[in-house]
């Protein structure tokens, strides 16, 4: 791939990219398809939940910051809900 091309191209000729909406709807088909209730989650929710788990594993704010596109590493951190406890156990993890 290039730089410009989608990772997802639309199906509908004159737009380059799938839409949100069709985002939307292969998002609920999956979910369904999995057995779980499409109303509990949706392209945001799984959008914060892979940042998420992101920042669990490597603890990396950086990562997830340039992830999301913040251009403030305070909203990535109010985005992630991180707070002094989670800030204190990764500062534990690391021995010099």
């Amino acid at each position: 791939m290039t730089g410009a091309e989608f990772l997802w191209p639309s199906r509908v000729n004159g737009s380059p990219h799938l839409s949100t909406r069709q985002y939307a709807r292969i998002m609920r088909a999956w979910v369904t398809s999995i057995g779980l209730e499409p109303s509990a989650y949706g392209t945001h929710s799984m959008r914060r939940t892979k940042v998420a788990q992101i920042y669990k594993k490597t603890g990396n704010l950086r990562a997830v910051q340039l992830l999301l596109g913040h251009t403030k590493m305070d909203s990535t951190v109010r985005y992630l809900g991180v707070d002094l406890d989670d800030a204190l156990a990764l500062s534990e993890t690391v021995d010099l």
